[in-house]
């Protein structure tokens, strides 16, 4: 026989985790507490394992509570989505979008990706940020419902990685403003003026080095940085040089505080969308992508 999980059951228990308490979650049922009670009890027995610890009147969940409430959390998000995508033609009303993003991720390219959401009072978000790996395992785990990265990810039978292409930022020399209007010799400059780059795990940076070994350029390093917005202030405040798109910097270009140099050849970041293959994608995340690449940046 299939053991069939019971929603019914798994609605009682997310409401009373959501609300903390069994008494407040038995008045908003409408259900006597010891039928609240008796409901979740066949939950945990159903799942081999206990979901609640009580301290005093309120209830706790206990560590394997936590990854059942992430799973009701995600069905029953995706039930709202369902109403709303029958109610009106958007799919956003209700939504919870959790998305993800790389601590090294430009922060104006993030604004930017997310400005449908931050428009919309119908959506709530959910942004973390962290290393590739970590936001990987959450969204394998379906905590999450998009990784946002400028590295690609192989899928792999372990690993059904979807890695969709979002944009693609040229990479600039950017500095102080500087007198004259002539570009300066993009060599010279490399070799003797010092450097801000990106650290070595990055994509901008493993093209930077492959383009001066291929033009015998002997590049000037002053500092390595591991995360964008680190690298956008040095760059802001050093009085040094330094090689990035110019989408980190777009506020201080657009002040004049700071000045593109010159484009650094064969060299761009590329941004990427990563999400499960074989999860179904929520319409709200689907219009996400399509709202960003109708506004000619994916």
């Amino acid at each position: 026989m299939i053991n069939r999980l019971n929603f019914h059951h798994l609605y009682y228990f997310w409401s009373v985790a959501s609300e903390g308490h069994l008494t407040r979650a038995a008045e908003r049922l409408h259900i006597s507490q010891s039928a609240l009670s008796s409901q979740i009890r066949q939950l945990e027995t159903q799942l081999g394992t206990p979901l609640f610890l009580r301290e005093g009147r309120k209830l706790l969940l206990t560590d394997m509570g936590v990854k059942v409430m992430r799973y009701a959390e995600a069905i029953f998000s995706l039930g709202n989505e369902l109403l709303a995508a029958t109610h009106d033609g958007d799919g956003w009303r209700g939504s919870t979008l959790r998305i993800g993003s790389v601590s090294t991720l430009s922060r104006n390219f993030l604004e930017n990706f997310l400005q449908p959401v931050l428009a919309s009072r119908e959506v709530k978000l959910v942004l973390e940020a962290g290393d590739l790996d970590s936001l990987l395992a959450r969204l394998g785990s379906y905590e999450l419902d998009v990784v946002l990265s400028n590295r690609p990810v192989i899928a792999d039978d372990k690993h059904p990685w979807r890695c969709r292409t979002l944009d693609r930022q040229a990479v600039f020399l950017v500095g102080p403003p500087r007198d004259g209007d002539t570009a300066p010799d993009l060599a010279v400059t490399l070799s003797q003026q010092p450097l801000i780059v990106p650290s070595a795990k990055s994509e901008i940076r493993v093209r930077f080095d492959l383009m001066c070994e291929q033009l015998g350029i002997q590049p000037r390093i002053h500092a390595e940085v591991d995360d964008m917005a680190m690298l956008r202030l040095l760059a802001r405040d050093s009085g040094s040089l330094a090689v990035l798109p110019a989408i980190v910097v777009k506020d201080e270009l657009d002040r004049g505080v700071l000045q593109l140099y010159a484009a650094v050849p064969g060299v761009e970041e590329t941004f990427y969308a990563i999400t499960v293959r074989k999860r179904f994608e929520t319409r709200r995340l689907q219009a996400l992508f399509d709202r960003f690449a109708a506004a000619g940046q994916g």
